[in-house]
């Protein structure tokens, strides 16, 4: 059973900067989608960015419009971990951030729907 384990979520002014990880466990990746969602309350959950993976190929990255230039995926496939690095953070981005993996596909899915795996999530505040 793969577990999913995020952290570094907490509070920070706005134009701040935070790093979220996601350490996966209970099964070793040579290919899958691993993705980064939020939820604000009262909102649905929606796509932060998402990153595909494989021993033979590139990565290739999504990003949702709202974090592009300002939010980068990535991940380190010896530690099974995927971080999101989040600069010039804004009030609007606070939600709860959740780490989800799935099947390796070429282009990274972006609904929810398509991973089968989830974290507890994290909360993420920026004040303004």
């Amino acid at each position: 059973q793969v577990q999913l384990v995020e952290s570094g979520g907490g509070l920070v002014q706005a134009g701040g900067s935070l790093r979220l990880s996601c350490a996966a466990s209970g099964r070793t990746f040579s290919s899958v989608t691993m993705g980064w969602f939020r939820q604000a309350p009262g909102k649905e959950r929606e796509i932060v960015a998402t990153i595909a993976w494989n021993i033979w190929r590139p990565s290739v990255t999504y990003y949702a419009d709202s974090v592009k230039g300002r939010f980068t995926i990535s991940n380190n496939n010896a530690l099974n971990t995927v971080y999101l690095q989040m600069n010039s953070l804004k009030p609007e981005d606070t939600a709860v951030y959740y780490c989800a993996a799935g099947e390796f596909r070429v282009t990274p899915p972006q609904t929810p729907a398509a991973y089968d795996y989830w974290g507890q999530g994290t909360q993420v505040t920026v004040s303004s």
